[in-house]
């Protein structure tokens, strides 16, 4: 995966690589996803451990996921919650999440993991009728980018005070700067970007991991 980015040098991220602990079960799933299309997707691994790290750190329980591709995000999570944890990921896609489904299994925590096939938009409005509102410590946006500040929006109302939202791609897409690019995904990372600039409802950080990943506590 050394071509996923272009916002370090390869050498310093294959150095990043080789000393970050992956535990197996991901190494697994990573090595069943480089067959599937469109594996540039997957985040590395020094980005699911961070992702760990941030759940264990702010005591996560109930987290929610925007984008599963095949589940390596999710599994990540989930490995760091309580045996009483929650990780509701959403996404589109039959086939490229039932790749990620028996390495949940295989991990012993796909009872923490409930997948919701369909549009996101969707199930977190669902979320939101069904009592959901400030009930989550955690959420991963990692899906549509022209949907990201409609994503962004919900999640305000359904993540907890103190909670934190980790925004993936507020870098790059396909390895080039969002903000060198034309596209309509591109253009829409860049207006994202901008809106969490000026909102005094979240305390704002953006790193350059991966493909730039920006987090927000919400105040």
């Amino acid at each position: 995966m050394t071509g996923r980015t272009q916002l370090l040098p390869s050498d310093v991220y294959d150095y990043v690589r080789s000393i970050t602990r992956e535990p197996a079960v991901l190494a697994e799933l990573r090595a069943a996803t480089a067959k599937v299309p469109h594996n540039v997707m997957q985040i590395g691994a020094d980005q699911g451990a961070l992702m760990a790290l941030l759940v264990r750190l702010i005591g996560a329980k109930r987290c929610l996921e925007l984008g599963t591709y095949t589940g390596y995000s999710a599994l990540a999570v989930a490995l760091a919650l309580p045996s009483d944890g929650k990780v509701i990921t959403c996404d589109t896609s039959a086939e490229w999440t039932a790749v990620g489904v028996p390495f949940w299994r295989k991990a012993g925590v796909s009872d923490l993991i409930e997948l919701k096939l369909g549009p996101a938009l969707e199930t977190l409005d669902e979320l939101l009728g069904a009592g959901g509102a400030y009930s989550f410590d955690f959420a991963f946006i990692d899906a549509d980018k022209p949907n990201y500040a409609a994503y962004y929006e919900r999640l305000l109302t359904l993540v907890r005070r103190g909670g934190l939202i980790a925004v993936d791609n507020t870098l790059a897409l396909a390895g080039a700067p969002v903000m060198t690019q034309s596209s309509t995904n591109a253009k829409a990372m860049v207006a994202f970007n901008e809106l969490v600039r000026k909102d005094e409802r979240v305390e704002q950080a953006m790193l350059t991991v991966g493909e730039g990943l920006t987090l927000l506590r919400v105040r």
